[in-house]
Formats: structure tokens, sequence, C-alpha cells
């Protein structure tokens, strides 16, 4: 008896879940939506080492820019901007041929990537705590400093980008459900596998210039 109280409970939480998230995917928007498939598209072709990445790219974060302002993620509605200007550099960037290797990051750029990522989350949590409405300042600040030092690795083709992505996106899931924004915190679990893959193919490819 007690057994199926247990099951039937269990039932009950999964369907109460999954009615949850049906209504929230058909309240979203078609803004969200088209931000979603180009970003599934872009985390693809950067898997792949494809230049191309960044088109699909720069058609997501312009979106995703109206997105996160609209939802009070102002801290990831900047770093969209962000993402923006770095794609664009990243198509010059990755069309030159002395940048076409992937490479493993230097103590140098790991000093770099660090600095980045302090200072800014540093301004960002400042600005957000003090000059907007943002009911998480902290969090949505960290997810873009780590954000923008993992972005700054990844166009310079370094392996590690990958990791310090991924620590921006774990941080952001929960954020992004919290806000409501439950397609987009999909995008952003597709994200972390795509890093996960990604590392270890960028790692090979590293690893294979290297002992070559």
């Amino acid at each position: 008896m007690g057994s199926n109280m247990y099951i039937c409970a269990n039932l009950k939480c999964i369907t109460h879940l999954l009615d949850h998230i049906r209504q929230q995917l058909q309240a979203t928007t078609l803004i969200e939506w088209l931000a979603f498939g180009f970003g599934v598209a872009q985390v693809v072709l950067a898997l792949k080492n494809k230049t191309i990445n960044f088109y699909a790219g720069i058609i997501s974060v312009c979106l995703y820019i109206y997105v996160f302002y609209s939802y009070g993620l102002y801290a990831e509605s900047i770093l969209n901007l962000y993402y923006l200007m770095v794609s664009v550099a990243g198509i010059f960037l990755w069309q030159q041929k002395d940048q076409a290797s992937i490479t493993f990051t230097t103590s140098r750029e790991w000093m770099m990537t660090l600095m980045i990522a302090i200072l800014s989350w540093a301004v960002l949590f400042l600005i957000l705590k003090n000059f907007t409405p943002s009911t998480v300042p902290f969090l949505d600040a960290f997810v873009t400093a780590a954000a923008w030092a993992g972005t700054w690795l990844l166009i310079k083709r370094k392996v590690e980008n990958w990791i310090i992505l991924n620590l921006s996106n774990i941080v952001a899931i929960p954020l992004q459900i919290y806000k409501g924004l439950e397609l987009t915190s999909l995008l952003t679990c597709i994200y972390v596998v795509v890093a996960v893959l990604g590392y270890v193919e960028w790692r090979k490819n590293a690893s294979r210039q290297t002992s070559s």
C-alpha cells in the first residue's frame, strides 16, 4: 500500500513537471525560439571548428540581447552584446591561417583569463547592484564574467575555453529557470554537452599538432 502511494505521488510530480514545461514552452515567444535555433546551430558549427558558426551566433545573440533585457537579466544582455562584437572579430581571426591551429592555454594566457573574469565580475556586480533593478546581481555578473573570459580563449582557439564556458553555463541554467526562461535553459544544457564534446575533440586536435 505504501509503495503504491509513493509511486502515485511520484507520478503526480512528474505529470505536474511535464505540464509546467508544456505551459512554459507554449508561452515562449517566437524571438526566443529563433534565438534558440540559431544558438544550437552556432555551437554545433563551433564544435566542428567551422568559421560559419559566428554567422549563426550573430543572429542568435542579437535576438538574445532583447530576450535577456526583457526578463531582467541585464548582465547577460550585455554579455550577448559582447558576443556580437566577438563574433564579428572571430570571423576575421578564424579566417587567418596563422590562427587556424588549436592550442593549449599558456600560463600567461591563464593570468589574462583570470584578470578578465575577476575585473569584469566586480564591475558588473557593482553596476547591477547599484544602478539596475536586478534581483540576481551576483549570479548574473558571474555568468557574464566567466563567459567573457571563456570567449576570449575561444577566439584564440584555446582548448580550455570549453572549461570556462561550461562553468558559466552550469551557473546560468538555474538562473535562467528562475527567471522563467526554460527554453533558453534547455539551450544552455545543450551548450554544456557540446562544451564537453568540444573539449575532448579540441584536446585531441591540439595533442596531435603538438606531437607532429
